[in-house]
């Protein structure tokens, strides 16, 4: 009698647990896919044309349906693939239409412009590219001259591109407004360095770690490197191979300008 009542104990505890389990396992699955969908960067950047299903099933996520870009394909899969407790991605997005051959100046401007969206020092949305011969002529405006060199120095050094040509003009403020610019330049900074920062706290690590990733491996002078990416609280954390030491800087220059970044701890070695 008493065997049969502490078997009896033991299938029905099997059983809680099993249940247990199972529910702990569906949350997961439910908390994985709604981070997914609210990430930054599938409300950012992955929303005109795109139709991406995300299904996590005991935290391996398989992705299907279209984008309109390989570089929304590896976003969404890198960001996926970030998100905690997820496990695998299986990334079965396809691109929607025909696809630009690779180095093509087609593929060279999608490239350009995807690089210039991930950098808040530039104006990516305000800049229009056009490639000719792998050679990248920008024009648009610029907010000012350093904002110009620097959106040259970016796209010069995105591999493919020859050669840049910056047709880019530079804003000008109002002639009352002007008048006060000197007075004012450091409190202007402060204050924009206090927005990008609160813009940066509502960016979640995920959509970090995927930016500053994509960003690195677009870039000639980082293409190359063996880099870990890790992102906690806006904080990124590098570590891996460099081969010298300038391009360890580069690669903290390159992240700690990728939208939604805090600080960057550089933990890379030089071989």
């Amino acid at each position: 009698m008493k065997a049969t009542q502490a078997l009896s104990l033991i299938m029905v505890s099997a059983v809680l647990l099993m249940f247990s389990v199972t529910v702990q396992a569906s949350e997961l699955d439910e908390r994985i896919e709604s981070s997914a969908k609210q990430s930054y960067v599938f409300k950012n950047y992955l929303k005109d044309g795109d139709d991406i299903k995300v299904k996590s099933k005991d935290g391996a996520v398989t992705l299907t349906g279209t984008v309109t870009e390989d570089s929304h394909k590896d976003l969404a899969g890198e960001t996926v693939a970030n998100i905690n407790g997820v496990k695998s991605v299986d990334n079965k997005l396809s691109v929607k239409g025909e696809r630009p051959a690779e180095k093509s100046d087609a593929w060279l401007m999608t490239k350009v412009k995807t690089t210039l969206l991930f950098h808040r020092s530039v104006s990516g949305l305000q800049t229009e590219v056009v490639v000719k011969d792998g050679v990248a002529t920008l024009r648009g405006e610029a907010d000012n001259l350093a904002q110009k060199d620097l959106t040259t120095e970016y796209v010069r050094d995105i591999e493919g591109i020859k050669d840049v040509i910056n047709e880019m003009t530079i804003a000008k403020a109002p002639k009352e407004v002007r008048k006060d610019v000197d007075k004012k330049a450091d409190k202007a900074e402060a204050k924009s360095s206090q927005e990008t920062r609160s813009l940066g706290d509502k960016i979640d690590d995920a959509s970090i770690t995927a930016l500053v990733k994509t960003s690195l491996l677009y870039h000639r002078s980082t293409s190359g490197l063996k880099t870990k990416v890790e992102t906690k609280d806006g904080i990124v954390t590098l570590s891996g191979k460099a081969n010298n030491a300038a391009e360890l800087y580069l690669a903290s220059k390159l992240a700690k300008d990728v939208n939604g970044v805090n600080d960057v701890k550089n933990l890379m070695t030089i071989e």
